[in-house]
């Protein structure tokens, strides 16, 4: 079913306290919710608490001993894969005692079971494991990575990209997803950001919500679902200098308004679990903030679920400066903390606490509590194996419908940010400069964070093209430059898995045989960009423009006069002043999936006509970040008048970005009427549609992305200078209209005031409809006292 996005998203966070259930006050006696509570927790999105699920899980409490519990919080690493620097210990023998309560890095059917098996039959209560990994842009099938897959627009394809994970997660042995990572991100130096959905709150709602239903479905017992873990909370993208587990220091009412509600849109959507950030909020590390996960995450927004730190997190809170080991363990705790990744704080300390009194043991129940709630959820006390079904991973894992689904979605992903002339679509026939250290690479297409998939089984952009050309098309092929010439992070990248070939000829060698190729062509495809590992987690760059020899080889391409399509694979924006001015064309493609090669061919050949939006700003140079479209207003707001010295501006170069949020082009061309209100005025309870007429004015059938855009302009707390607070997803016709209407509801005019009130104040809107964040049109409306 096709899902309208109109403004109605619930953006309240929450201030009111919600009454929490029994599992989250800890107690072990049965209790029944009141008929308020329930309809409070129904209207939330979430099922109401199975009487039979407490009444199995405070049995199973009853019979735990206090180490049996603290057992319970303990995750362990077992497997293929580390992401972290830490490997657990002797677990075997902690399985043996009831000192797990669940693996990650372990997939496949046949090794999840035996280890499902030596957890059952060997101890005493026979509490089946967790099975968690990092499955983020899918499982074996590798969709667009998470930024890319903002950039669609297309809430259904998300959907979809984490449902067919689910399906193939949940064949391979696993129950249990560290995805979706929600965070804000506002600063391209960061890595991880491109694992999120961009800078905007709104957008990042609706993509969190998408990805929790695709995870969860509507039924955690079934067998092919998994539970979501959202992360990480809270503010994680905020991270100083861009710079990964930096510090992160935030006014409230900018933490509610801009940061906290895509974490909300994913706990009303039913997530099952949270994982903690490792940055600090106000001055306490989120890993032991009761603030955070008790008073916030569970009083006031009434979450149910359980809570897993990030790797190591509970350790590393030392290095931040608030205690030793044992005290930090009951600092996570007593913030709300369920489940301690990899660091066994927990395992070593909670039973001296107890005895101690820095914790009791009602904490300890209270938080495996909700771990076994999960368990029960998953229905693995049920079935303990369920997840481990040889047949099922053999005729579920990257089935051809879900390849051919990765490449209508990476398709769908792709932002056409350049095309003069018409250069592009390309012809089938003819001959092509096939030009890059990407252009026949496999290993980066699958991108950062790609977990379980197999990167031979990526197509590449040349088979791409052999595959979606004419026969007849020829391929002039030079690498040109390698992705870098830095000893040292390639010795980095390839430490982690980066695979990077090193051509030792020299940068002029290799630009020349570029040059003599291209010269011999009709038309250059230059295919440039970052290997995957500049992005991710721990992958922060200072300098954000192409790395290496990069430009120099676009530079000389430049030279031979051919018609220039740079085709980009990067997890970030990038700085490209040089390159949007010189190149004919430019296709943002990030690091598209399984399917990238021929998903890039279909739109350089015009199979699909490009209908990305970019959902993260792209800066004219690196000292612009951060740099975002929603930003405030300053009392010497820069009017462009070049001598007019004191404003907020830059000498060197403007205000303005390279490429701003909502941007992406077209094969054909769009045309908007001017919008129109259904009210000049409203009161504080009437809401206001908004509707626009868009016209396909060119020479090609295709997709807009029509988006709505208000501002408050006057209020007690300065306001953006614009907010997204709708889109629609619309095709066209070469010649057809279509007329998009939007509802403004009071909800979608409300904010966070200095007290922390949701609010909405009187006072004149701006309205703004457009094809981006920029090219807009504008009304207005005022809502009265």
């Amino acid at each position: 079913m096709k899902r309208i996005i109109r403004t109605a998203l619930v953006m309240s966070i929450g201030l009111a306290s919600t009454q929490c259930n029994t599992a989250q006050q800890g107690s072990t006696a049965p209790q029944t919710e009141t008929a308020e509570q329930t309809q409070t927790t129904a209207a939330m999105g979430r099922s109401t608490a199975d009487p039979r699920m407490r009444q199995f899980v405070d049995s199973l409490l009853s019979q735990m001993t206090l180490e049996e519990k603290i057992g319970q919080l303990n995750l362990v690493s077992v497997g293929f894969d580390v992401t972290g620097p830490v490997v657990s210990e002797n677990v075997d023998e902690n399985i043996r005692k009831g000192n797990v309560g669940g693996v990650f890095n372990t997939y496949t059917p046949v090794a999840a079971r035996k280890l499902q098996e030596f957890a059952v039959n060997n101890t005493r209560l026979k509490i089946p494991l967790l099975f968690g990994y990092d499955v983020i842009h899918g499982h074996r099938t590798i969709f667009p990575i998470p930024l890319g897959l903002s950039t669609s627009w297309d809430m259904d394809a998300i959907e979809r990209s984490a449902r067919i994970a689910a399906e193939e997660a949940s064949a391979d042995g696993l129950n249990w997803v560290f995805s979706p990572m929600v965070d804000i991100a506002r600063d391209a130096r960061w890595g991880r950001i491109a694992e999120g959905a961009g800078e905007d709150p709104y957008l990042g709602s609706q993509v969190a919500r998408a990805m929790v239903e695709g995870y969860q479905g509507n039924d955690l017992t079934q067998y092919n679902t998994v539970m979501a873990c959202v992360k990480h909370f809270a503010l994680y993208g905020a991270a100083e200098a861009g710079r990964d587990y930096n510090t992160v220091d935030m006014s409230m009412n900018r933490m509610f308004n801009e940061y906290l509600p895509p974490y909300k849109a994913a706990i009303d959507a039913g997530a099952g679990s949270v994982m903690t950030s490792f940055n600090e909020i106000n001055g306490v590390p989120a890993t032991g903030n009761r603030w955070l996960f008790t008073e916030l995450l569970r009083d006031q927004w009434g979450f149910d679920g359980m809570v897993v730190t990030d790797y190591t997190a509970i350790n590393e809170m030392i290095a931040h400066g608030v205690g030793d080991e044992a005290h930090v363990g009951a600092l996570a705790l007593k913030a709300g903390v369920d489940m301690d990744m990899v660091g066994e704080v927990f395992l070593k300390h909670l039973k001296q606490a107890v005895a101690e009194g820095k914790v009791t043991e009602e904490e300890i129940t209270t938080a495996a509590r909700r771990i076994l709630e999960a368990k029960y959820k998953l229905g693995l006390f049920e079935d303990p194996y369920k997840y481990a079904d040889e047949q099922r991973a053999k005729t579920t894992i990257m089935k051809p419908e879900y390849r051919q689904a990765a490449r209508e979605i990476a398709r769908k992903s792709m932002v056409l940010l350049k095309n003069e002339k018409q250069v592009l679509p390309l012809k089938k026939t003819g001959t092509i400069a096939l030009v890059g250290p990407l252009a026949k690479n496999q290993r980066d297409l699958i991108g950062n964070w790609s977990g379980a998939g197999d990167w031979k089984q990526a197509v590449s952009l040349e088979q791409g093209i052999r595959n979606v050309a004419d026969s007849s098309i020829k391929i002039n092929y030079a690498k040109g430059a390698n992705i870098t010439d830095d000893e040292q992070m390639i010795q980095r990248l390839n430490a982690h898995g980066g695979e990077l070939q090193i051509d030792k000829r020299s940068s002029e060698q290799m630009i020349a045989e570029a040059v003599k190729v291209a010269k011999s062509s009709d038309v250059i495809v230059a295919v440039v960009g970052e290997a995957q590992g500049m992005t991710g987690e721990a992958a922060s760059r200072a300098d954000i423009t192409l790395p290496g020899k990069q430009r120099e080889l676009l530079m000389a391409l430049k030279k031979t006069g051919k018609p220039l399509v740079v085709v980009l694979m990067n997890g970030r924006p990038l700085a490209l002043a040089w390159e949007d001015e010189n190149a004919d064309a430019i296709l943002e493609t990030w690091f598209a999936g399984t399917e990238a090669g021929n998903a890039i061919a279909d739109v350089l050949f015009g199979e699909y006509n490009p209908s990305g939006k970019l959902t993260a700003t792209f800066p004219q140079v690196v000292g612009q970040i951060p740099l975002y479209y929603n930003h405030k207003n300053t009392g010497r707001p820069y009017n462009g008048q070049l001598l007019d010295k004191y404003k907020s501006r830059y000498m060197d170069v403007t205000n303005d970005p390279l490429y701003p949020f909502g941007y992406g082009l077209s094969y054909t061309t769009f045309n908007y009427s001017q919008p129109k209100l259904s009210k000049s005025t409203i009161s504080p309870s009437e809401s206001v549609e908004v509707t626009v007429n868009v016209q396909n004015t060119g020479n090609f059938d295709g997709e807009e992305v029509v988006q709505l855009y208000v501002q408050d302009v006057v209020g007690t707390i300065t306001r953006p200078v614009k907010e997204l607070k709708g889109f629609e997803k619309i095709s066209l016709k070469k010649g057809e209209s279509k007329t998009v209407t939007f509802t403004i509801e009071p909800e979608d005019l409300k904010f966070y005031n200095n007290d922390l009130d949701f609010v909405l104040e009187p006072g004149e809107f701006k309205v703004y409809v457009g094809t981006n964040s920029r090219d807009v049109k504008e009304a207005s409306f005022t809502v009265t006292e």
